[in-house]
């Protein structure tokens, strides 16, 4: 088999990275140690934006704006090109108090992102049915909220479909059940990858192995510092959509689907790969829920998973070549914020890898 690029891992960061190298002309195979696209990219709720991007350092909102700003074009060519819809649609985002008004207004204002102060805002019918949206009229959540208009969502298992579609149309080989177990080192150089289904060479490697990556490594993983971060979400079903734009307060999240279903999310668990739903996760986040709608007292979820993110210091990804294997690249630990910064994460490489201008500071996303 000859390749150009060996990628390990099948999940929203190695597609895109598999996808950009592919249109480049790169000749592209990607090994997924269990089923494409299922891991965290699957499990994640799909807010294309930190949550409240206010508390994050400059590197992860810099790259995150990028990718936002890249994604209705992308999910519309995947949309076009692959007959799959990935439900990209820009829904907005309310934010119910407490929150900081003024660090958010600053900062909004400095990074060019609409902000719309609502005062008051209605409350939903006892049913839920209602959307909460900006209203004149008196009543309604003490406090009103913060409107995020441009906030976009995307539906993670349709996307990483079509993902995973455009890179095998685009000539791109796709291995399942491939979990690499050895990476081979000649030199200053990786001569191959020794897995379950045999060993595999190519020019080049790309580890985009989320939450796995620095388990793969081993030794050569150096200063990279990711973990799995367990996170479970609540789904419910409705007849509509009970309301329009994703809701959060605090930490705690509710994403509108156009079929009625909402995501209600998501714990932060530092527990090893241990990939278990939890009763009292569960409880805590129904709980949550009924203080804000009361009239879902009796609305039970429809599912309930948990999936890993790759989890590392300050939400801060590792992208680029290694310091000491000339031809071992990341691309991993987006904690958070993988399915946002996935496109952007995928053109940065690719010009990391043909030495072309970045379209901004990359030193704190270099392989230390």
């Amino acid at each position: 088999m000859q390749t150009d690029f060996l990628i390990v891992g099948g999940g929203v960061v190695g597609l895109t990275s598999a996808q950009v190298l592919l249109q480049a002309g790169y000749r592209v195979t990607l090994v997924e140690r269990g089923t494409t696209g299922r891991e965290a990219s699957w499990a994640g709720g799909g807010i294309l934006s930190p949550l409240c991007p206010w508390d994050y350092k400059e590197a992860v909102t810099r790259l995150a704006l990028r990718g936002m700003s890249m994604f209705s074009e992308a999910a519309a060519t995947l949309h076009a090109s692959t007959g799959i819809d990935p439900e990209y649609q820009r829904s907005g985002m309310l934010l119910l108090p407490p929150y900081q008004a003024e660090l958010a207004t600053q900062w909004c204002a400095q990074h060019q992102v609409a902000l719309q102060h609502v005062n008051p805002l209605p409350n939903p019918s006892p049913g839920g049915r209602r959307a909460l949206l900006p209203s004149p009229s008196g009543g309604g959540i003490e406090g009103g909220g913060l409107l995020l208009p441009e906030v976009a969502q995307v539906r993670n298992p349709r996307l990483l479909h079509a993902l995973r579609k455009r890179v095998e149309m685009l000539g791109g080989m796709i291995l399942e059940q491939h979990e690499v177990q050895k990476f081979e080192i000649a030199g200053e150089r990786v001569v191959a990858l020794q897995t379950t289904q045999g060993k595999f060479g190519a020019d080049a490697y790309i580890v985009a192995a989320g939450a796995w990556s620095k388990t793969l490594l081993g030794e050569h993983a150096l200063n990279m510092d990711i973990r799995p971060i367990r996170g479970q979400i609540l789904l419910f079903k409705f007849d509509a959509p009970p309301f329009q734009q994703i809701l959060l307060k605090e930490n705690l999240y509710f994403i509108p689907r156009r079929d009625g279903h909402v995501l209600v999310g998501s714990t932060l668990e530092d527990v090893g790969f241990d990939k278990s739903t939890t009763v009292d996760a569960r409880d805590d986040l129904m709980r949550r829920m009924r203080e804000i709608f009361p009239g879902w007292r009796d609305r039970m979820p429809v599912q309930h998973w948990a999936g890993f993110r790759p989890g590392s210091p300050d939400n801060i990804p590792t992208i680029g070549r290694h310091p000491h294997l000339t031809n071992l690249y990341a691309n991993s630990g987006h904690f958070r914020y993988g399915v946002t910064m996935s496109f952007a994460s995928a053109a940065l490489l690719l010009n990391e890898i043909e030495g072309k201008p970045q379209p901004f500071s990359v030193a704190e996303y270099r392989w230390h």
